[in-house]
């Protein structure tokens, strides 16, 4: 008992010190992050919807994103999903606009956040100790097949936009759906070249196998998977095969690992993902209230097993493993989701997962490209290729 004992301590005292380590690592670093839905939680908050002063991030809020648990996770910058559901059907535009509304007063709301849109501005919010806010579209159905629209909504500040949600677009195969277009259509292949040409990283999470490939061979600029994980550990369609993973370093593209635990854990996604799958067909056609009243009654029935950090550290070693280490950031998806790792509920989680890497002997180098600065790396290519294309 006595030896068990002094063992237990050794352990704790291993823990505490990696920890340590993490936080002190975290405050140096850019921590990026991909993806978070609080605009979406701000819309859909059942007291104030929509009310962004209501959902005042100084205190107490429903979700898993406020300022005190950012500071907590040491976020730097933050790419906000301004995302809106493709199920709906129409009146895309006008909910886009809605989002980036919600999200632009958010940012200006908060002294701690700084309005975003290069990769100049963000090292310059994290020399003032403030959090670089960039805008992220999720689902290209939003553009309702113009490019004009997609040219309108980077002049408002979006960054990057996912070519597909969970739907099909009569130019791109979602992964949510069988395709019913191999890929990109030649539109398709238009708007990726137009994201190269405006600056806008093409982001590939939610997007089906043959969308990644087209993506990957059109597109001159590093593509980014804002909240994926690797499906050769979890095999589901939202995650990246090892085939595309290889590719990353020719393209110079990253892989955001996601921590919803229906990505990274089998036994969850077994119960999990066809859940999301019933949400999807229930809320075709619906108005955005009734999508998202249909999304909280299914997901609340769930019963799912617990899920660890070291499953989210094992997607990245994978990852690091087939497509290099500078191909790798975090994209958490909180607010998005209601299933986490124990231990990694909310924003304040983030030195936890470092330090987890750091007992496998993680050096302080690859971590800091794990943290941002591979994200940061594709966001600066995707300029000069933006400056390059427009000297033409």
């Amino acid at each position: 008992m006595l030896a068990f004992a002094a063992v237990n301590t050794v352990a704790h005292a291993d823990e505490d010190k990696a920890l340590t380590h993490a936080r002190q690592l975290l405050k140096k670093v850019i921590l990026v992050d991909g993806h978070n839905d609080l605009p979406w939680a701000i819309r859909t908050d059942k007291q104030a919807p929509g009310d962004v002063a209501a959902y005042d991030l100084n205190g107490a809020v429903p979700g898993q994103t406020d300022l005190k648990r950012l500071e907590q996770g040491s976020v730097g910058a933050q790419f906000w999903s301004v995302y809106i559901p493709g199920e709906i059907g129409t009146g895309f535009a006008r909910t886009q606009l809605e989002q980036i509304d919600i999200a632009r007063r958010m940012i200006e709301r908060y002294p701690k956040f700084r309005f975003a849109t290069t990769v100049e501005e963000v090292r310059a919010a994290h020399r003032e100790g403030r959090i670089a806010s960039l805008l992220g579209m999720e689902g290209g159905h939003a553009i309702e097949n113009s490019l004009g629209a997609l040219r309108a909504y980077y002049d408002l500040g979006v960054r990057y936009m996912t070519l597909t949600h969970n739907v099909n677009l009569d130019w791109a195969d979602s992964a949510a759906q069988p395709a019913r277009h191999g890929g990109l259509t030649r539109f398709g292949e238009e708007v990726v070249l137009e994201m190269n040409r405006l600056g806008m990283l093409i982001d590939l999470s939610h997007v089906s196998d043959g969308t990644m490939d087209d993506a990957l061979r059109v597109s001159k600029a590093p593509v980014i998977f804002s909240h994926s994980s690797a499906r050769a550990l979890c095999d589901v369609p939202r995650n990246v095969p090892d085939s595309i993973l290889k590719r990353l370093p020719e393209n110079g593209g990253v892989v955001m690992v996601t921590f919803v635990a229906g990505f990274i854990d089998p036994e969850v996604a077994k119960i999990q993902v066809p859940a999301m799958a019933e949400i999807g067909r229930r809320a075709q056609g619906k108005s955005v209230e009734e999508a998202n009243r249909i999304a909280e009654e299914v997901m609340g029935k769930l019963k799912l097993p617990k899920t660890s950090i070291a499953k989210v550290a094992d997607h990245i070693e994978h990852i690091r493993k087939v497509a290099g280490v500078k191909h790798i950031g975090l994209g958490g998806d909180y607010d998005g989701n209601s299933d986490w790792p124990v231990g990694m509920e909310d924003v304040s989680s983030y030195p936890l997962l470092f330090a987890e890497l750091i007992r496998r002997g993680w050096s302080d180098e690859d971590l800091t490209l794990l943290a941002g600065e591979n994200v940061l790396r594709a966001l600066a290519q995707a300029e000069d290729v933006s400056r390059r294309l427009n000297k033409k």
